[in-house]
């Protein structure tokens, strides 16, 4: 099953999200249910959020992954939203 997670920043935090980025992104290796994943930016293409396709076995699994994410762990997040997600372009 393939979830959307879209998580946006707390205003201000880059700092908190720079100095987690290493430990999510071994995380992501480390449970290796990432498909595709990416920074949200703003118009000064600086990172205010995440977008990540999880492929899991259902939502239960999804928010495990979403609450045991570093960034999350941290208080990087002002919310997180996960929605089922149907790939109908690309690999």
């Amino acid at each position: 099953m393939l979830i959307a997670l879209i998580a946006r920043d707390k205003p201000g935090a880059l700092e908190i999200r720079k100095a987690n980025r290493e430990s999510h992104l071994a995380y992501i290796d480390a449970t290796g249910v990432v498909n595709q994943a990416g920074p949200l930016l703003d118009d000064a293409e600086q990172m205010i959020g995440s977008l990540v396709i999880l492929d899991v076995a259902d939502m239960a699994a999804a928010q495990d992954w979403a609450d045991n994410d570093p960034y999350a762990k941290a208080g990087l997040f002002e919310s997180v939203e996960l929605i089922p997600w149907k790939r109908v372009i690309g690999g």
